[in-house]
């Protein structure tokens, strides 16, 4: 039987049977409206198509777990969300920059090892951190903090959008904010 003609349904129990064809089917079938519905509230081209492939992308690696009754009312929901989401994040992020912010206490009592040992551990904190952002993210980042290149330098260099670049750099110092804040730091290392 030709895999094309399978019903959603006859797809989706594929899919959860780990059959990347049947997955490559319903994009196929689906990715232009995922990415219309999406473009209907964001006019970005490249910000629609993230996030149709972050869509997508999810269903195939939480597809275990997934009960999905309709594809299409399912992924036309996401587009939905994940454009509300986005939004909500693009305008709640208010982080600010305090020059010369001094976050960890001095203390008489602590020693230069004592110190080093603490850097050291903060900083293997904060690349595992790094770690878990998407590998996009993380080189955007890691572009910015590292090599100290200007947004629009990222943007030429990766040829993407200048928009795109702000929108990773502001996503993983959230991820950061949020992993860090337990320990009471606000990215005094990262030469904000």
């Amino acid at each position: 039987m030709n895999a094309k003609k399978l019903s959603d349904e006859e797809l989706w129990v594929a899919i959860k049977n780990n059959e990347l064809k049947a997955f490559n089917i319903i994009f196929e079938r689906y990715w232009s409206a995922v990415y219309s519905t999406s473009y209907h509230y964001i006019k970005d081209a490249e910000v629609c198509a993230e996030i149709t492939h972050d869509i997508f992308l999810n269903i195939w690696n939480k597809r275990q777990n997934l009960d999905i009754l309709s594809i299409k009312a399912y992924l036309t929901s996401s587009a939905r969300y994940h454009v509300y989401k986005r939004e909500k994040r693009v305008k709640v992020i208010d982080l600010k920059y305090v020059e010369n912010y001094i976050g960890i206490p001095e203390s008489s009592t602590r020693n230069a090892a004592e110190e080093h040992l603490n850097c050291n551990e903060l900083e293997i904190r904060i690349n595992t951190y790094l770690e878990e952002l998407p590998q996009r993210c993380k080189e955007i980042f890691l572009l910015s903090r590292e090599e100290h290149l200007s947004n629009d330098e990222i943007a030429n260099r990766l040829s993407i959008s200048k928009r795109t670049v702000e929108n990773q750099i502001t996503n993983a110092l959230k991820h950061l904010r949020v992993s860090l804040k337990h320990l009471g730091i606000m990215m005094i290392f990262f030469k904000l």
